[in-house]
């Protein structure tokens, strides 16, 4: 498993303009090969601004990268631009490949 997270810092003033653009874009990634899962992630409010995360799971890094080389996932970020205004800095990228997953069924 592979969980591919971007984060973004937000002026408190943006915030609700910057959940827009995310709650509205077309998502493409059910359509990919190797997609489990997505979740965007509002964090904690500190010195006025918000901490979010794009958290994408993969069942593998490979299938994260096909992902970014894609039509799709050019045809997702295409208002990726748009959206500088609305966060500091650029995205900080951070990627994980999983060495342990416990399941809340594996006990049932």
């Amino acid at each position: 498993m592979y969980l591919a997270m971007n984060r973004f810092t937000v002026p408190l003033e943006n915030a609700a303009d910057f959940e827009e653009l995310w709650l509205s874009r077309e998502s493409r990634l059910q359509d990919m090969d190797g997609f489990v899962s997505f979740h965007m992630l509002k964090g904690p409010e500190t010195d006025g601004r918000i901490l979010y995360a794009s958290h994408t799971v993969w069942q593998s890094e490979q299938h994260f990268r096909a992902w970014t080389t894609s039509d799709a996932f050019r045809a997702s970020h295409a208002r990726a631009g748009e959206t500088r205004k609305l966060h500091e800095g650029a995205p900080q990228f951070e990627g994980f490949t999983a060495i342990q997953h416990i399941d809340a069924l594996q006990n049932a």
